[in-house]
């Protein structure tokens, strides 16, 4: 009941002029015969104009579809999230475009970590040691 209430609590009492998505993938048993599937757990998390960090929202779908990630981000926008104007995200196709669409006028930026595994993705292990090393 607590985390109902928190999930569907509202947005207004502050501005989040930064907002950072992600999602990550955990497995749980679904449906009649308790199958267990693979299941997007999508977080926004923002940043008030303080400084603070605040979870302002978390759900669970089957994938990373654009058509999730707008409806997860319209339910942000319906409790009250305004003031947007900087929203931190990977570049998966389906999360950018719903960004395009319900954060208008807002600028979009690449997460550097996400940018730098996917970087590292494509160099060879002994450079990745490099890397590391001057990081």
């Amino acid at each position: 009941m607590q985390v109902k209430a928190f999930l569907g609590r509202t947005l207004d009492h502050a501005r989040f002029p930064y907002v950072y998505l992600d999602a990550t993938y955990l497995h749980g048993r679904l449906g009649r015969n308790m199958q267990v599937v693979s299941r997007a757990v999508v977080v926004a998390i923002g940043i008030n104009a303080l400084g603070y960090r605040e979870v302002l929202g978390i759900a669970v779908g089957d994938s990373e579809a654009e058509g999730f990630w707008r409806q997860f981000l319209g339910s942000l926008k319906e409790r009250g999230l305004t003031g947007t104007r900087l929203v931190i995200s990977d570049a998966h196709l389906g999360l950018t475009a719903a960004i395009r669409r319900m954060f208008q006028g807002s600028s979009w930026q690449r997460c550097r970590v996400h940018f730098l595994r996917n970087l590292l993705s494509h160099v060879p292990k002994a450079g990745q040691d490099m890397v590391a090393a001057a990081m």
